[in-house]
């Protein structure tokens, strides 16, 4: 909780902030402004409508609840959610029907991609939201880098693990390419590559450029550049998020103007703008960190919330992300557990593989 926050709800009274709390979880459940008659039925103590209805002004005046309609029915600002989510919000264990649902959708661990796929589908149908799932890295050593011209402006870089593993990347080439760079350039990368990961060869290839310069001619020294932008920047990074449950957003009858905004979400997904900002939001600590709608530029247009949390490897790196976005009415006590419980299995599961 914040410093902010927690004196926000310590100079609150017990009235006002059951007031709050009840005003927000009562949004929360039906997406519908609290008015005080409402309010009156059960609260704890017994205090009338007018009561009730001076408590919001209060609150309302503190930037905490606000007045969708010229009616008295009370929503939370985007304040009031935070304030709500930091301090008041009670999270309660997983259910066993929920643990059992994400372990049933994880447990064939033999095709990654397809356990994280998934695990996506299992999230959005629990939640009732849109799942994001960053996938891992591939971190086994190299063992080998070929370059395949396919057209003058399109080439295929075989990457061969230690492991096994093959991955094939498309790719535009600097113009003027011959088979004699191409085969310098792999030839330059396997004397670099071997026995590293893809994130120590990006690392490397750089200072080793500038050190061994006259060992390659300029085609070569950009097929080297241009190849390690693929593993090195977003290229990498585009291939390993996986969305689920985008219908899940739109509901049964949205605005026209909540659609739009939607759609943009939705858009920014497909071209993969900012993903390395989505696993940024979880790099900050560990747990599940909880982002209210402007709170996060990647999803602040559509005005989602996004529950974020990051999941580690055996030596406890931040290898991926898994989250759930949603409305900013998103049942955050439901969600929060097991966004929770389902980066921790992911984090366990790929560990056992390693």
């Amino acid at each position: 909780m914040t410093k902010d926050s927690a004196q926000l709800i310590s100079e609150m009274n017990d009235r006002s902030r059951e007031v709050f709390r009840r005003v927000v979880e009562g949004y929360l459940s039906s997406g519908d402004p609290v008015g005080s008659r409402t309010l009156t039925r059960s609260m704890t103590e017994k205090v009338s409508a007018a009561t009730i209805r001076n408590v919001m002004q209060d609150l309302e005046f503190l930037g905490l609840l606000d007045s969708p309609h010229i009616s008295a029915g009370r929503i939370p600002t985007q304040l009031g959610l935070r304030l709500f989510v930091d301090g008041l919000l009670e999270v309660p264990n997983l259910s066993d029907q929920d643990r059992e649902q994400i372990e049933f959708s994880a447990q064939d661990t033999s095709d990654v991609d397809g356990m994280l796929s998934r695990v996506g589908s299992a999230l959005s149908g629990i939640t009732q939201g849109a799942s994001l799932v960053l996938a891992p890295k591939y971190e086994a050593p190299i063992k080998h880098i070929e370059f395949v011209s396919l057209d003058p402006d399109r080439a295929l870089v075989v990457l061969v693990f230690a492991d096994g593993h093959v991955e094939n990347r498309v790719f535009n080439p600097p113009k003027g390419q011959t088979p004699s760079s191409m085969r310098e350039a792999a030839n330059f990368l396997n004397a670099v590559a071997e026995g590293r990961t893809l994130s120590e060869l990006g690392q490397a290839i750089q200072v080793e450029i500038e050190s061994r310069r006259q060992e390659l001619d300029t085609l070569a020294r950009a097929l080297v550049e241009t190849g390690a932008a693929i593993w090195d920047n977003q290229g990498d990074k585009s291939e390993r998020l996986i969305v689920r449950g985008r219908a899940n957003l739109l509901g049964e009858g949205p605005d026209p103007a909540d659609l739009e905004r939607v759609r943009e979400l939705f858009d920014d997904l497909e071209r993969k703008r900012d993903i390395a900002e989505f696993l940024s939001l979880a790099e900050d600590g560990e747990g599940v960190r909880i982002f209210i709608g402007s709170e996060n530029k990647l999803f602040s247009l559509s005005g989602s919330s996004l529950v974020v949390s990051p999941y580690m490897n055996a030596d406890r790196k931040i290898i991926g992300a898994v989250g759930v976005i949603g409305p900013t009415r998103l049942n955050y006590g439901r969600v929060v557990p097991v966004v929770e419980y389902t980066a921790q299995l992911m984090g366990k599961l790929i560990a056992d593989r390693a």
